[in-house]
């Protein structure tokens, strides 16, 4: 019998995938509906359910610190507040949401999230697939640079925008905030892929042992 923890983080996880996946889905039909048109309005098609699921991310936190999640908690932690970070910024600025870094930028978060809650599911079900497996801690993570590279660009644009626009509504701090936030971007991704490196390889030698007996 399933219990109430188990059934609740499984259906966490569907929810994030079955999300993610209407986002990315939604996202290529209108880019092959509208052409590069549609990348202007990525962010008014798909931008409340991006935001839900960004914000319902930060549950994964307290499900790590619970035990019902075995993951790290550091690499986590970043992952969220990057994510969730940087959103807030593209909220706050609705000239930013119209730009295509923006939707390059979502789309590289719905590949990295489709790419690890299918193993989540499988983990959670006790069917855990070898392929999904190396997905997660090998695609998952040159996915994940990529998406970082990409972060630095939205924020680097930010920054020439508010530079502009020096009579902007938005807050004199906004720029200094965002300096500060790139080398701690940079960092923080360093560490997150040390992290999820050690993580990979302690899963791969679990999985060879496994596979000897």
């Amino acid at each position: 019998m399933l219990s109430f923890r188990r059934s609740y983080i499984f259906l966490y996880n569907l929810f994030q995938f079955c999300g993610h996946t209407w986002i990315l889905a939604n996202t290529i039909a209108r880019f092959l509906t509208f052409g590069q048109d549609a990348l202007a309005d990525t962010f008014y098609s798909v931008g409340f359910m991006m935001s839900l699921c960004q914000l319902l991310s930060i549950l994964e936190l307290f499900h790590i610190a619970d035990g019902i999640e075995k993951a790290r908690l550091l690499p986590r932690f970043i992952q969220v507040m990057e994510k969730n970070g940087l959103l807030m910024v593209i909220i706050l600025l609705e000239e930013i949401q119209s730009k295509p870094v923006v939707c390059v930028q979502f789309f590289f978060w719905n590949i990295l999230d489709l790419l690890r809650y299918p193993h989540e599911l499988l983990c959670v079900t006790d069917t855990p697939s070898t392929s999904m497996l190396w997905i997660r801690y090998s695609v998952w993570i040159a996915v994940y640079i990529l998406s970082v590279a990409n972060e630095g660009v939205t924020v680097y644009q930010t920054l020439v925008y508010l530079g502009q626009t020096a009579s902007h509504s938005a807050s004199t701090h906004l720029p200094i905030l965002l300096r500060l936030y790139l080398p701690l971007l940079a960092l923080g991704a360093t560490v997150t892929v040390w992290q999820l490196l050690k993580e990979r390889q302690q899963h791969l030698e679990k999985w060879s042992k496994s596979k000897r007996k």
